[in-house]
C-alpha cells in the first residue's frame, strides 16, 4: 500500500500522488480486503449456488393475516379476545350494507328484496349464518303463529311448531314493516344499527363466518365473493374485522410488489445519473436482491410470518444496500482516478471502508432491533425482519461487490456526477464558515432545535384505525358509511361467565347492567368531538329479545327455559352468537352483551369508555375467587389498546435505540467521547421532525411511531464514515481543521449521494395505499435530510469545539488546500 501510483491528469498533465495511500490501514482490514480479492471467484460461485435456494424458500414466506398478529403474544388484551373467538365460534362477522329507500315500504317490497340478497350471501361457501330484517320477519311470523296454539301445545309439539321451513319470497307475510304493530316496532328498534339504519333507508346484513380452521375457502376469496354480491345493490359496502384485515393485507401485498419495483427504478436512475455506469448500478441491485432472498429465506426457515408493515421490506433493503455501496463506489473511483489497477483499487477501497461498513450495518441493525421491545405486533416484526436484513446487507456487500466490480474491463470505472466539482467547492467553503464561528452556529442551531423539539410534548395519536387507509380505498369508504349511517363502527363485547343455565335472576342482573351502560356519557372535560354525548349507540343481548317476545301473550306465559329454546329455534345464529349452550373445557358457559359506539373518538374517550364498561361489569357480576370474571373485549378494545401502545412504544424504542447505537459506536471508536459526538447530529433531526408534527397537530400512527429509532440507526451511518475518516487523517499528522476538511471533501460527497438515494428511495413509499407506510417514507426522508445537515454542519462544529479549541480559527483559505486534492 506504500506504493504511490500515479496517473496523468487532464488539467495540465500534472502527476498527482494517490492521497488515499497516506491513510493507515489496519492488518485485519488489509487482510480481509486481500482475502476478498484473492477468493472473489469462489465467493461469486457461492452466491450463484446460494441464490436459487434462497429464492425458493423466499417464495414460501406468507402473511399472518389475523388481528392477533397486531399484538405481542403476552399482551393481556389478547386473552379475552381469543376467549371470545373460541367461545362463540370464531366471532367473525361481516356487515353487508346497501341503500334501499323502500326497505320498510308497507307493501313489503324492500323486505322481499332483502330476502333475495340474504339468500345469496347465505349460500356463499364460508358463511355460517345470516342475521337481517328478513330473519327477524321470519321470527315474527312464527311468534304470531304459535301465539294462536296455546302454551300447552307449544310445550308438547315444540319441535314441529318451531321446525325451520323454506320461505316463499313472493307470498311471505311482512309484519316487520307494520308501523302499528308494537312488537314489530320493538324488534325494529332493538336491532336498529345492526340490521338497518334509524331512517329505514340503509340495510345491514350481519354475515357470521365459519371459523378459518373449518372453512374450505380462503378469507380473501370469501370476502371477494360477498363483495361481488353486495355491490350489485345500490351503494353496496362490506365492513367488519375480517374485511379490514383482508383488505389491509391485500394492500400490503400489492404495496410490497409495487413499492419495491418503484424504489428499484428510482434508485437505478439516481445511480446512473451519479456514476454513469450500468455495472455500478447493477452491483447494488444484486446486493439488494440477494439480501432480500436470504432475509425472506431465513424468516421462512425460522417459522416467521410477515405483518401489516412488511410492504416496506424490499424498498428499505434496496435503500440500505445502495447507500452502503455508495461509499465503496466513491472510494474505488478515487483509487482508480489516482492510477491504481482494478485489484489494487478494490483492495484500497475495501481496506479503508471495511470497519466503517461493518459498524454502519451494526448500527442499522441496532436501530431496527430496538423496535423488538414494542408491544405493537407489526412494529416488533418489522424490527426483527429489518435487523436481520441489515446484517445480511453486510454479508452480501462483502460477497458480491468485489467479484462483480472486478469482473472484466467493460464499464469498469464509475464516472463523476454532473456538478460534482461544484459540490466539492461548496463542501470546502462550508468548512471555512464552520471553523470561523463554531460557537455562534452551535448556539443558533441549539436554540432552533430546542424550540422545535418542544413539540414532542404535544404529539397525539390517530385513534381512528380506518385512517390507516387512504380515504379513497373501499375499506375507508365503507367504514365511514357505517359510522355515519348505522350509529358507529366501533364494536365492543362484554362476555360474562354463567355457572349454570340462564335463569331469571341472572337475566335481571344483565338487564340492570345494560340499563347502566345506556346511561354512560362522555365527560365534558375529556378531549373529543362527542364530549357530553351518550357513549354507546347500541346495547343488545338475549335479555332484549326475551323481553320483546314476552309481549306475545302465549309466548310470555311459557317457562323461561322453553322460551329460550324457542328463541334459539327462531333465531339460531343470533342466539348462538349471544350465549354458549355447551360449556367450555373448564365447564363454563358464557353470556355475551354486544355494544356499538363511534369509531372516531379521542384516545382519552376510548380509554375512559372501556374502563367504565369493565367497571360496571365488575359491579354487576362480581368476580369470585378462582372463577373467571366478566371481560370487556372486541375489535374496538383491541384497536384502542393498539392506539394507546403506539406513542408509548415510540419513546421506549427510541430510548433503546439510543442506548444500543451508543454502545455500538463506543465499541467502534473505542471512545465514549466520539460516540456521544456522533449521537448529537443524528438525535437532533429526529427530535425536530417529531416535534414539528406536534406543533403542526399532525397525529402519529404506526409508521410515525417507528421512524425515531429507525432514522437514528440509518442516519448515524454517515457519522461513522465521517468520524472514521477524520480519525484516519488525524493519524497522518493533519490538524483538526485539516482533518475535517479532508473528511468533508471525501466522505461528504458520499454522504450527500447516499442521503439523496435514501430520500428518493423512501419517497417511493408515498405511493402506498397503507397510510403508515406513507408516513414512514415521508418522515424518514425528512429525518434523513436533517441528518445530512447534522453530519455536514453540526458534526464538524462539534469536532471543532471539542478537539480544535487550541487551534487558531480559519478565516480565509484552509491550510488543507495545499494537501492532496480529493480527486481531480
Amino acid at each position: 500500500m506504500a506504493n504511490h501510483q500515479k496517473r496523468e491528469q487532464p488539467n495540465g498533465g500534472q502527476l498527482l500522488t494517490d492521497p488515499m495511500a497516506r491513510l493507515k490501514i489496519g492488518p485485519i482490514s488489509r487482510g480481509i480486503a486481500g482475502f476478498l480479492v484473492k477468493t472473489r471467484w469462489i465467493l461469486l460461485s457461492i452466491c450463484v449456488l446460494l441464490a436459487p435456494a434462497a429464492w425458493y424458500f423466499s417464495n414460501q414466506l406468507d402473511f399472518d393475516r389475523s388481528v392477533e398478529s397486531m399484538f405481542a403474544d403476552n399482551d393481556p388484551v389478547l386473552e379475552p379476545y381469543l376467549r371470545l373467538k373460541e367461545t362463540f365460534g370464531g366471532n367473525e362477522i361481516v356487515l353487508a350494507v346497501y341503500e334501499d329507500r323502500d326497505l320498510l315500504h308497507a307493501d313489503g317490497r324492500g323486505i322481499r328484496r332483502l330476502y333475495g340478497v340474504s339468500r345469496q350471501l347465505k349460500n356463499v361457501e364460508g358463511v355460517r349464518g345470516i342475521l337481517s330484517l328478513a330473519e327477524l320477519n321470519d321470527a315474527l311470523n312464527k311468534l304470531y303463529y304459535v301465539n294462536e296454539v296455546g302454551p300447552l301445545r307449544i310445550i308438547r309439539e315444540f319441535d314441529t311448531l318451531f321446525e325451520s321451513k323454506p320461505v316463499d319470497i313472493e307470498t311471505v307475510k311482512v309484519p316487520i314493516v307494520d308501523q302499528t304493530d308494537e312488537l314489530a316496532k320493538q324488534f325494529r328498534e332493538m336491532f336498529e344499527g345492526y340490521t338497518h339504519s334509524s331512517d329505514g333507508q340503509t340495510v345491514s346484513i350481519a354475515c357470521i363466518l365459519q371459523p378459518k380452521e373449518s372453512s374450505n375457502v380462503s378469507r380473501r376469496d370469501l370476502i371477494d365473493r360477498m363483495r361481488e354480491i353486495i355491490q350489485q345493490q345500490s351503494n353496496g359496502q362490506l365492513t367488519g374485522e375480517p374485511v379490514m384485515m383482508t383488505d389491509g393485507f391485500r394492500y400490503v401485498e400489492r404495496d410490497g410488489r409495487r413499492l419495491g419495483l418503484n424504489c428499484v427504478i428510482l434508485l437505478s436512475l439516481v445511480m446512473i445519473a451519479l456514476f454513469r455506469s450500468i455495472r455500478w448500478v447493477l452491483i447494488p441491485l444484486a446486493v439488494m436482491q440477494l439480501t432480500l432472498w436470504l432475509t425472506r429465506a431465513v424468516l421462512v426457515v425460522s417459522g416467521f410470518q410477515l405483518s401489516m408493515v412488511s410492504s416496506m421490506l424490499t424498498a428499505i433493503v434496496t435503500v440500505i444496500a445502495v447507500a452502503t455501496a455508495m461509499h465503496v463506489i466513491l472510494r474505488y473511483r478515487e483509487a482508480r482516478a489516482a492510477g491504481r489497477e482494478q485489484t489494487d483499487a478494490m483492495k484500497s477501497a475495501i481496506g479503508i471502508l471495511f470497519w466503517p461498513i461493518v459498524w454502519s450495518c451494526c448500527t442499522d441493525a441496532a436501530g431496527f432491533a430496538s423496535l423488538m421491545i414494542a408491544t405493537v405486533g407489526p412494529v416488533q416484526d418489522f424490527g426483527v425482519m429489518m435487523a436481520l436484513a441489515s446484517l445480511l446487507v453486510l454479508v452480501c456487500i462483502l460477497l458480491l461487490v468485489v467479484p462483480l466490480g472486478l469482473l472484466g474491463k467493460l464499464d469498469a470505472d464509475p464516472q463523476k456526477a454532473w456538478g460534482e466539482a461544484k459540490m466539492r467547492d461548496a463542501l470546502r467553503r462550508s468548512t471555512t464558515v464552520i471553523s470561523s464561528r463554531p460557537k455562534k452556529l452551535a448556539l443558533a442551531i441549539a436554540v432552533i432545535a430546542l424550540l422545535l423539539s418542544i413539540g414532542n410534548l404535544f404529539l397525539k395519536v390517530e385513534t381512528d384505525f380506518t385512517k390507516n387507509f387512504r380515504s379513497d380505498t373501499p375499506i375507508a369508504i365503507s367504514y365511514s358509511y357505517v359510522e355515519n349511517r348505522l350509529g358507529g363502527a366501533g364494536v365492543i363485547d362484554v362476555i360474562v361467565p354463567v355457572e349454570k343455565r340462564l335463569n331469571r335472576t341472572f337475566l335481571k342482573s344483565v338487564e340492570k347492567f345494560q340499563n347502566d351502560l345506556r346511561q354512560l356519557k362522555f365527560p365534558k372535560e375529556l378531549p373529543g368531538k362527542n364530549a357530553g354525548e351518550t357513549a354507546l349507540t347500541k346495547v343488545i343481548s338475549i335479555v332484549d329479545v326475551n323481553n320483546a317476545s314476552t309481549k306475545v301473550r302465549t309466548v310470555g306465559s311459557i317457562p323461561l327455559s322453553i322460551r329460550l329454546k324457542a328463541m334459539e329455534s327462531l333465531m339460531p345464529n343470533l342466539y348462538r352468537s349471544l350465549y354458549t349452550t355447551k360449556p367450555d373445557k373448564n365447564g363454563h358457559r358464557y353470556y355475551r352483551v354486544m355494544l356499538r359506539t363511534g369509531q372516531r373518538q379521542s384516545a382519552e374517550q376510548k380509554e375512559w369508555l372501556t374502563g367504565q364498561i369493565q367497571s360496571l361489569a365488575n359491579q354487576h357480576f362480581e368476580p369470585k375467587p378462582g372463577k373467571p370474571g366478566p371481560e370487556t373485549t372486541g375489535f374496538y378494545v383491541l384497536l384502542s389498546r393498539l392506539v394507546h401502545s403506539i406513542l408509548r412504544d415510540q419513546y421506549w424504542t427510541f430510548g433503546m435505540a439510543i442506548i444500543g447505537i451508543a454502545v455500538v459506536m463506543t465499541l467502534a471508536f473505542r471512545s465514549l467521547k466520539l460516540a456521544m459526538i456522533a449521537m448529537v447530529p443524528n438525535l437532533l433531526p429526529v427530535l425536530v421532525v417529531m416535534g414539528s408534527l406536534g406543533w403542526l397537530g399532525i397525529k402519529i400512527n404506526m409508521g410515525a411511531a417507528m421512524i425515531a429509532a429507525v432514522s437514528l440507526g440509518l442516519s448515524i451511518d454517515s457519522s461513522i464514515h465521517y468520524l472514521w475518516s477524520f480519525q484516519r487523517w488525524r493519524d497522518t499528522g493533519l490538524s483538526v481543521h485539516e482533518s475535517i476538511v479532508e473528511a468533508q471533501l471525501r466522505v461528504g460527497r458520499a454522504v450527500v449521494f447516499s442521503t439523496l438515494a435514501l430520500v428518493l428511495g423512501f419517497s417511493s413509499l408515498c405511493l402506498s395505499e397503507f397510510v403508515p407506510t406513507i408516513y414512514f417514507g415521508v418522515l424518514v426522508g425528512a429525518t434523513m435530510l436533517g441528518g445530512l445537515f447534522g453530519n455536514l454542519v453540526v458534526l464538524p462544529i462539534l469536532l471543532h469545539l471539542v478537539y480544535g479549541r487550541r487551534e487558531k480559527p480559519v478565516s480565509a483559505k484552509p491550510k488543507s488546500e495545499t494537501s492532496p486534492p480529493a480527486e481531480a
